[in-house]
């Protein structure tokens, strides 16, 4: 169970927004990359400035319950390792690396597949952005100084996107994944996701969160 994100929810309460990406794509293969050129600066606003990827993996780059890349997104997926090499480029999920893995089995399975690091973390999405922070902060050759030079890419508003948003990162939204998303939560995801755009809602301001 995800304590953090049922917990979390409450803050939508207050704060709607936290749920709303920054950047919406389909699939995996439709990011940008690099993630930067998601955005186009207006005059006299600063560059976005990412050094560093948070990647989700069921739903996002792989089908759910699997610890390796789904083929069509490989060629994608090796773009990314390029753009985004050594600590740059950091694998979060709740399945691998958390404490429902017993000895971390899937997520050093995952990194085998990969050659991306698994975080190992106490805490689920959205919950971990400390965890985060500290593996970026602590990895001299990722170059983050501040979460505004973070990217969250993921399947999911509530875990993935949210998380960005409390960071003060980027959140981008894979909404359509890898297989349909039939899930409560998710149908709840994609519901409140459209009611908050059709009523104006703005996504957070990346460059708010903590420093």
């Amino acid at each position: 169970m995800n304590i953090s994100g049922t917990l979390n929810v409450f803050r939508l309460i207050r704060d709607p927004a936290l749920c709303l990406p920054q950047h919406t794509v389909s699939t995996f293969n439709h990011l940008p990359i690099p993630l930067s050129k998601a955005f186009n600066p207006k005059d006299g606003e600063q560059q976005v400035d990412i050094r560093a990827v948070v990647l989700d993996k069921d739903n996002c780059f792989a089908i759910p319950h699997t610890n390796e890349v789904h083929k069509p997104y490989d060629e994608k997926f090796q773009a990314l390792r390029h753009a985004y090499p050594g600590s740059k480029l950091l694998i979060v999920s709740n399945t691998a690396g958390t404490a429902s893995d017993k000895g971390h089995a899937e997520a050093n399975i995952l990194e085998q597949n990969t050659s991306v690091t698994v975080l190992r973390h106490s805490t689920k999405k959205p919950g971990c952005e400390t965890e985060v922070m500290d593996y970026f902060r602590n990895a001299p050759d990722s170059g983050v100084t501040s979460p505004s030079q973070i990217a969250v890419v993921g399947d999911r508003l509530f875990t993935d996107v949210m998380m960005a948003n409390l960071m003060g990162s980027y959140g981008f939204w894979i909404r359509d994944g890898v297989v349909e998303r039939k899930s409560f939560f998710a149908r709840c995801e994609d519901r409140l996701s459209s009611f908050l755009l059709k009523r104006g809602y703005c996504s957070p301001d990346p460059k708010s969160g903590f420093e």
